[in-house]
């Protein structure tokens, strides 16, 4: 009998669901439009719905996954979110103070055809953003990072927790570059 995705240990996830980077498709640009679509529909009134993630960049290459980042009104409730994402087939992945992470699009056999990260979060908490604009507006920066991951990649092929700590310095550097450019974009 299969397992499901809950039954499964950490390690059987990995392999599952290995770090394969393909080359930029504009088709998940598609995607998030669609699915920004529902999740207008799920959120409160205010709620800003952003595409996020290497398939953002053009010309970077990506894990096949539409990352999108959706920020709340400071007085909207999480639990209330939680709940209208869950039934609209989201599984809530961790949770901490002002944040939530969700999936969709997971399954034991494999991928489905369309794939979702959704990083919940308030107002404001948003530094995807400003590190995504960076790259789009920087080509030798995106490049550099483009690289970086091709090699983490290699290396952290069934170590996805691996594969993102390796690149955190790289983001925040030029997340917090990005910041002092763009000041009060977001």
């Amino acid at each position: 009998m299969t397992k499901t995705l809950a039954e499964m240990s950490l390690e059987e996830l990995w392999r599952l669901f290995p770090v394969e980077l393909a080359e930029y498709d504009g088709r998940h640009f598609l995607r998030f439009s669609r699915e920004r679509e529902r999740l207008v529909k799920l959120l409160p009134a205010g709620s800003r719905i952003s595409y996020i993630g290497s398939t953002a960049i053009k010309n970077i290459a990506a894990k096949p996954i539409t990352d999108i980042l959706a920020e709340l009104p400071c007085d909207a409730s999480f639990d209330d979110a939680r709940e209208a994402l869950e039934s609209a087939g989201y599984i809530c992945m961790s949770v901490s103070k002002g944040r939530m992470s969700f999936n969709k699009g997971y399954t034991p056999a494999g991928y489905a055809e369309e794939v979702f990260h959704l990083h919940l979060r308030y107002l404001g908490d948003n530094d995807e953003l400003y590190f995504r604009d960076y790259l789009s507006e920087h080509a030798d920066v995106a490049a550099e990072y483009a690289a970086l991951k091709k090699e983490l990649a290699v290396r952290y092929r069934y170590d996805r927790d691996g594969y993102t700590a390796a690149k955190s310095d790289f983001v925040k550097k030029y997340t917090e570059r990005a910041k002092r450019k763009y000041v009060k974009r977001y």
